[in-house]
Parts: C-alpha cells; structure tokens; sequence
C-alpha cells in the first residue's frame, strides 16, 4: 500500500491503481467481473475522467459497483475534468464547469463524493483564483476531499498551489519502460544529445521534493497510444529480457513491466488501462516484486537506452 500524509491524517491506496478509460465498451456484468477481480488483487484504487467513453465508463461503473454488491468505500475512487469533447472542443477549468463536470461523475457514477478530483490537462486560460473558489466549494460541500493535476509541469502545478488551499497531492504522468523522457535527461546533464533535453521541467524531481503522487498512466504503451510494447516483436530484446525475469520471479512480463516502475524511489502509482481480468491479475502480481538496481539498468537498456 501507498501511504500519503494530509495534514494531519492519512490515506492508504493501492500501488496498483484501475483505470475505466474502457469500460464503456463494457457490458454491467462484464465490468461487475473486472471490479470483483481488481478487488480480489489487491487493487482498491479506481480512475475515471468524466470525459471516458463520453460519461458511458462512469455508468458503466455504478452499475457494476452495485451488480456486483460491492460497498462504495471498498474504493478510494478519483476522476477528473476539464477537457471538453464534441461539437465544442477546448479545455475549461472556469468554475461552473468544474462544479457542473463533478456533479455529473457523482451522478453517473451513483455516489456522494470523490476521493480526489483532478484537473485533466492544463488550461492555457486558467485563472487559479477561480479554479480556488470552485475547490473551496466542492470541499465544504463535501463532494471532493482531495484534489491534484494530469500532466501539468512545476510551473503551472506551483502557480495553481500558490493559489488553492487544498494541497495538490497528484499529478497524472504518461510514464513506462518506453517512455521515460523524465528520467532521461536527468543522466545526460551537461550533454548535447536528444536524451538531454528536458521535455517537463524537472517534474519527476520536483513531485520528489513536494510528496506529490505521480500516477503513471499508460504503463505498457510505447508512444502516444502506438501500441503496447509487451510481446510486440517490433522490440525483441526487451521482451527477451521481460521473460527471463519473468522466469526468475516466477511471473509474468506485465508484472515485471508494473514491477520497474514501482521499483522507482518516486513512490509512483500505476494505472492500469486494461479491462481484460486476466490481465489484470498478471499485472497486480508486479506490486509484489522488487527488481535489483541492476535488473532496473537492464530493462532500461533492453528498451534501447543507454548511459552517457
């Protein structure tokens, strides 16, 4: 279990955390099965955005939190808001829209509160006063009890917290063996090479120092949504090295693949997009295993890097 201090009190959360991005593609039954699965794993964390599946995920959650007579707080359940899709298109953190978006997720997903409640993507036109006034409101009305970013960096993350009262205790980070530009530029300080360049302005260091969450989101995706890289023959050698430690662990490659990132000093969480229980389960079983430092060097270099 994740442990974070808040003030005063604590909450405990799964390493592992379950993403319904898909669930909308789900029938109730279907997505009954894979919240009894996430449950029986170990995983009691679940993500959600308003925006998936156009609001379907987060109906297809109420109905299968109550088909399978699972109690509500057997979840620390997040969503987040602010990317506004169809005919209009923008990104929108005015504050009627960020109490209107976590009132609709309360509704569709058939519950009084949210565990925490992030903005989804940064708004160029944010005005953190207003984005402060809706947080207070959604607080003392007890709707939202914690509050954090997706993909923001330390500028707008500090500009926003300066602002608000509630710390922002997370931040969402696209973050796997095949995408870890914020490790990268770290260790070709003073280099001149593409693997120098600081795409996010020191955020993985900057959560360090600040205890913000950085939950990683696509963890076995290679790209922006290009595919996954667990036995894709487009990368031999890092699946040749994911099952051998699979063999020497006893497990599987998306538990190892699960099992780097977590092997990380950041305390990051990582969030499973897949709604296939099998899945579900070989991945969970990565919580449980802790890669040597080695291992950790060796997966990064089977994924085509290498030291300066």
């Amino acid at each position: 279990m994740l442990q974070r201090k808040i003030g005063n009190s604590y909450w405990e959360t799964s390493a592992i955390a379950l993403g319904n991005m898909r669930m909308a593609a789900l029938t109730s039954t279907e997505a009954a099965e894979v919240l009894d699965t996430a449950l029986e794993n170990e995983i009691n964390f679940i993500d959600s955005a308003d925006m998936y599946g156009n609001g379907k995920s987060e109906l297809i959650f109420s109905e299968a939190l109550k088909e399978a007579k699972i109690s509500r707080d057997k979840f620390f359940i997040q969503s987040k808001g602010g990317i506004v899709t169809g005919d209009e298109k923008r990104y929108d953190f005015s504050k009627q829209y960020l109490l209107d978006s976590v009132d609709g997720i309360l509704k569709r997903m058939g519950i009084e509160y949210l565990d925490s409640y992030l903005l989804h993507r940064p708004d160029p036109l944010m005005e953190p006063e207003e984005i402060a006034e809706a947080f207070d409101i959604l607080q003392a009305n007890g709707k939202v009890r914690h509050f954090g970013v997706s993909n923001f960096n330390p500028e707008q993350f500090q500009m926003l917290q300066a602002v608000v009262d509630q710390k922002l205790m997370i931040n969402q980070l696209q973050f796997s063996i095949m995408h870890t530009g914020m490790i990268d530029y770290g260790m070709h300080t003073n280099m001149t090479d593409t693997r120098s360049f600081d795409h996010d302005g020191g955020i993985l260091e900057f959560a360090r120092r600040n205890d913000v969450t950085i939950q990683a989101w696509s963890p076995f995706q290679y790209g922006f949504f290009e595919g996954v890289f667990v036995d894709n023959d487009k990368f031999p050698e890092l699946n040749e090295l994911l099952a051998k430690l699979a063999k020497k662990y006893d497990t599987n490659k998306n538990a190892i693949a699960v099992a780097w990132i977590l092997r990380h000093p950041a305390n990051m969480q990582v969030i499973l997009g897949t709604m296939n229980p099998k899945r579900i389960k070989e991945s969970a079983a990565g919580g449980a295993i802790t890669l040597t430092k080695q291992e950790w060097y060796d997966v990064y270099f089977a994924a085509g890097n290498d030291l300066p």
